[in-house]
């Protein structure tokens, strides 16, 4: 298994996360799909359990890890300016041609070096439809240009946010909150919480 490898020739594992409305054929769906290209498909249950959801995820992650001993190497050094580590991201990982910075964020990479985080690694804010910053062009395209709008530091996490697009900081959310779906009746009694 694992016969595909991703754009560094390392072996790949496809994480899959049950939701609660998730059916079993499209579980089995898709980790079929999976085995057929030669990929392993780990089911797990991140999304109610967390990190004890994970636990088969991280054992086979693991299992690659020692199995394969990739030459394992990062995208940039840390004493590379902010601009590089940057063009570094987009280009090795994210398979774009490079980045524009917009002026306020010239100004904003020269006031963190200045003040001492250019040696932080960066962290950058995008959209999660695509690899680029335009959740138009779905999936991986190639040659985009990613734009960088705004760069400001997480100094207690220890690294340099890089902000794209138009894209909110809070990780995770959903297009409609879960909230919406949470009622209380006459009687006091709470639905759609799951």
């Amino acid at each position: 298994m694992s016969n595909i490898k991703n754009i560094y020739g390392l072996p790949c594992v496809v994480a899959v996360n049950r939701f609660p409305t998730d059916t079993d054929a499209e579980v089995t769906q898709v980790i079929e799909s999976c085995a057929k290209l030669g990929v392993k498909a780990v089911l797990g249950d991140f999304w109610a359990k967390g990190g004890a959801g994970a636990v088969d995820l991280a054992g086979e992650v693991v299992r690659l890890c020692e199995s394969e001993k990739p030459d394992f190497r990062f995208s940039y050094v840390l004493d590379m300016p902010l601009e590089k580590k940057i063009e570094a991201v987009v280009q090795k990982v994210y398979g774009g041609a490079g980045i524009s910075i917009l002026p306020a964020a010239q100004k904003q990479i020269a006031r963190l070096t200045e003040l001492g985080f250019g040696d932080l690694p960066v962290c950058i804010a995008k959209t999660q439809y695509s690899f680029s910053d335009d959740p138009s062009k779905l999936g991986a395209p190639e040659g985009f240009t990613v734009t960088v709008k705004e760069v400001k530091v997480s100094a207690g996490a220890g690294f340099v946010v890089v902000l794209t697009g138009d894209i909110m900081t809070m990780p995770g959310l959903p297009k409609v909150p879960a909230a919406e779906k949470i009622d209380v009746d006459d009687a006091g009694v709470i639905s759609g919480l799951f």
